[in-house]
């Protein structure tokens, strides 16, 4: 495996992962999770001979990556969805190197605030600071609906573990 060369490789490598969960979790599984992730990548190449000494990388890519997956939805609302063609397989690469899409689809069940909150927090590795700077409202709202996303998680995986035995 060769190593990556240039700091933007060092960046793509270190924090593509982390971008990929967080557009699956706002997003869900799918093509536009993907495309949300690469020009969350472009919008990085684009910026980067700009960037200050000492920006924090993630943060940034994590803020670009919540607007595109709002550009998203919004495209997603203007468009027709055809119903007479088969859709396209959903890919089960939720989490790099696992293929669990149970989790993507419970966390696209939580209430938007709460789908979002838990996206940028533990996914994004956001202090709840920033997420509230990011969906609105405020620290303590912020994280309070992290706190509800993840107990409706666990509710939802305790159900599923006692329906399997």
């Amino acid at each position: 495996m060769t190593t990556p060369t240039t700091p933007f490789e060092q960046a793509v490598t270190r924090h593509g992962a982390t971008v990929l969960r967080v557009c699956r979790a706002v997003l869900g599984p799918g093509h536009d999770a993907d495309d949300a992730w690469s020009e969350t990548f472009l919008a990085l190449l684009r910026a980067w001979p700009e960037l200050e000494d000492g920006t924090n990388v993630e943060a940034w890519l994590v803020r670009v990556a919540h607007r595109r997956a709002v550009d998203v939805t919004r495209r997603r609302a203007r468009q027709a969805v055809p119903t007479d063609t088969v859709p396209e397989q959903v890919s089960d690469l939720g989490v790099p190197g696992r293929a669990d899409t149970g989790l993507w689809s419970a966390v696209a069940s939580l209430p938007e605030r709460q789908r979002l909150a838990v996206a940028y927090h533990f996914f994004g590795g956001l202090p709840h600071a920033e997420t509230a700077a990011l969906i609105g409202g405020s620290v303590d709202a912020v994280r309070r609906a992290s706190s509800d996303g993840v107990r409706a998680l666990r509710r939802i995986y305790d159900d599923t573990e006692g329906e399997q035995r």
